[in-house]
């Protein structure tokens, strides 16, 4: 699709802003807990000055990331060029160190302001490291000859009555934790805070103790959400940006708003509660309902929250760090915008609260990351809404400028901050430098070429040797455009990542495979979804699944039947923002495969619930076992068995609150135990039921 860079008029524009930035502070409870008191102590020890103000050396992680007994990852942000240095404890051996600078291949620094620098270090061990042990590691930063210890700049980083951070390499998998998507600002408990306190439980437990420590922590999608953005939230940014200061953003397609640049954007009228008057329309003219309305103006972006999207790399980029890391907002003093009306200070209000809630639990999902290998994929909110759902919607996005620069900003901002961490042999020094060297002047023709390049990049699935294997799916850049209709959703996987996809399951026994959007899901859903594309509006129904598309039903289903597939799958999956747990087998095959759709979902969402009790209740009694509706599915010819999850009422087969997933395996690797850590401190089971199951 084209690419249309443009000569920008940068006129600038006062705006009627007061000073937002000279704050007399409403978000003050932001600095709301003793473990956030005692960071915002403790870390001064490791400041240094910019901005005219003290800025910590370390402003984000380290993040745990792709970690094997010959191979560790780490990803942190820094405010300085500092060295870094590495001390692994390890029971019964000497004090392993190494230092790192940019000069060593094992540590790349992206430089993205004046004191904004991403370091993404990668270690190959020289020595095997120990399985089933923990190790304690120390991230040292050098600041003025003094190397700084985690016990400095990250306390909340460190459980109590421990010296340091911890690891276990657990190649063979007896469990792991899984969730998928994170609004910072949604009421309610964070699943990552659950995932840490059952960590704080393990430590205090003898091994023989189930459930044995994770092998790792998966986020299958929808770490931030880019198009549903608290405005205290981008308000920190925009102060982050100051004062870290980040790389200016020539920005096109604005110019009829008087906007050129990000800090212009920032200043305008529009920048809170107002950014969907800023962002691109289109004609709509496709569809029955729209025929009806024909010559009208629709958005691009299609979420309902867009009122806040992020446009700017700077924004994107600064968002992972305030959703994973306290320090940051420590930096900012926010107050509301000036002029709002009744209505949007009662949502600045409520907002506000719920990000000091956020903000106060946020030491202990930084905690938790620190200790478990992160793997991470992308899903919509990651980018935009409704991201390359279809083919008239990248029709429309990616021929014009602003909006193909989002989706190329998020992906960057992507690419640093989550893919590198999953496969890094995959991002080659000179894709790096490259970046390196384009961030520098982000809206030049060289920046637009480098996102060019990420936008046509293939390789952002990945796989982790553990045993089982883990083997991640892209579910949004590799996808199968419907031939009959533009406006139809496109398949979630093209023909070839599917025969792909084939030859690397060939010859494994059991296999988790992460899928973003459920393989198996809700059908009486799907049959909305299906309706409402029929007229012409998948869009309003987020109409993407993989039954939708018959090319990759097929396709999926037919690896699953495949003699040469693993026998035993474990379906991880999110998107959906409720949990619930399928047994699948293939009609026919009583021994082979089995399959287990695990999906938990949201860590911090969920779905209304009387809106979901309503879909429970019909989709029992619609799609019941003995239903002939079940007949008109794409997946008649496999038995579907839902879970139950314990302690609630008859019947219910969703479970809806929000938390984190907990799958035990056994040496098989088949599912033993799957649960639901929610804030009630008390694992929900999903039980097998012995009632009739249905063949769809």
């Amino acid at each position: 699709m084209a690419n249309h860079p443009s000569s920008l008029r940068t006129t600038p524009r006062h705006c009627e802003r007061s000073e937002a930035t000279s704050i007399s502070m409403a978000l003050r409870p932001l600095e709301i807990a003793a473990a956030l008191g005692a960071s915002q102590r403790q870390c001064k020890l490791g400041y240094t000055r910019g901005m005219n103000e003290t800025l910590p050396t370390l402003l984000a992680g380290p993040i745990l990331r792709k970690t094997s007994n010959h191979e560790i990852n780490f990803w942190l942000a820094t405010s300085t060029p500092c060295a870094v240095r590495l001390e692994l404890h390890i029971p019964g051996q000497p004090l392993w160190q190494q230092q790192y600078t940019q000069a060593l291949p094992a540590l790349r620094r992206i430089q993205l302001g004046e004191h904004l620098y991403l370091v993404l270090l990668h270690i190959d061990l020289p020595q095997a490291l120990p399985s089933d042990t923990f190790i304690g590691y120390d991230l040292q930063l050098q600041e003025q000859g003094e190397w700084l210890s985690l016990r400095h700049t990250a306390p909340h980083l460190i459980y109590p009555d421990q010296p340091l951070p911890r690891l276990q390499i657990k190649p063979k998998v007896a469990s792991i934790l899984h969730g998928s998507c994170r609004k910072p600002h949604h009421e309610g408990t964070d699943g990552l805070v659950e995932a840490d306190q059952l960590l704080q439980q393990l430590q205090q437990a003898s091994a023989s103790q189930q459930p044995p420590w994770p092998s790792l922590l998966l986020l299958s999608g929808d770490q931030i959400y880019a198009d549903d953005v608290a405005t205290p939230t981008l308000q920190a940014i925009h102060q982050l940006s100051n004062r870290l200061g980040v790389f200016a953003e020539r920005l096109p397609g604005l110019e009829h708003c008087q906007i050129g640049t990000a800090e212009q954007l920032y200043e305008h009228p529009l920048s809170y509660y107002h950014r969907a008057d800023l962002l691109p329309h289109t004609q709509a003219n496709e569809g029955i309902i729209e025929a009806l309305f024909q010559g009208a103006k629709k958005p691009i972006f299609t979420s309902v929250h867009a009122h806040n999207h992020l446009i700017s790399l700077g924004e994107y980029l600064l968002m992972y760090l305030l959703v994973w890391s306290p320090t940051p907002w420590q930096l900012v003093h926010l107050s509301p915008p000036p002029n709002l009306n009744s209505k949007l200070q009662q949502r600045y209000n409520k907002e506000q609260a719920n990000m000091a809630e956020f903000v106060e639990i946020l030491p202990q999902a930084a905690r938790t990351m620190a200790h478990l290998p992160c793997a991470m994929i992308f899903d919509d909110h990651d980018i935009s809404d409704d991201w390359n759902l279809n083919l008239s919607w990248e029709q429309a996005v990616y021929n014009h400028p602003l909006s193909k620069r989002m989706v190329g900003n998020g992906l960057l901002a992507y690419c640093l901050n989550q893919g590198w961490g999953n496969a890094p042999e995959k991002f080659t020094n000179p894709m790096l430098n490259e970046i390196q060297k384009v961030v520098q002047q982000p809206g030049s023709p060289a920046f637009d070429a480098c996102l060019e390049e990420l936008l046509q990049f293939q390789g952002w699935d990945f796989q982790w040797a553990t045993e089982p294997a883990l083997v991640v799916l892209d579910t949004r850049t590799r996808r199968w455009r419907s031939e009959q209709d533009p406006n139809n959703p496109s398949g979630l996987l093209d023909w070839e990542a599917l025969q792909e996809l084939q030859n690397l399951l060939k010859g494994q026994q059991s296999v988790m495979l992460a899928s973003a959007a459920p393989i198996f899901g809700v059908k009486l859903i799907e049959v909305i979804q299906r309706i409402f594309t029929w007229f012409g509006k998948p869009l309003t129904v987020d109409a993407e699944n993989w039954m939708s598309h018959p090319g990759t039903a097929k396709g999926i289903l037919d690896i699953f039947r495949h003699p040469e597939t693993p026998e035993n799958f474990t379906v991880l999956s999110g998107d959906v923002h409720y949990s619930f747990v399928y047994d699948v087998a293939v009609r026919g095959h009583e021994e082979r495969p089995h399959v287990w759709q695990v999906c938990s979902s949201g860590i911090r969402n969920t779905f209304p619930e009387r809106l979901l009790a309503s879909f429970d209740f019909l989709n029992r009694w619609l799609f019941a076992p003995r239903s002939p509706l079940n007949w008109f599915t794409r997946r008649r010819n496999m038995r579907i068995t839902p879970r139950k999850p314990d302690h609630r009422r008859s019947g219910q087969r969703l479970l809806n609150g929000a938390g984190i997933g907990l799958i035990e395996f056994d040496d098989l690797g088949c599912p033993q135990r799957i649960s639901q850590l929610t804030a009630s401190h008390q694992p929900v089971s999903f039980e097998r039921l012995e009632e009739a199951s249905s063949w769809e």
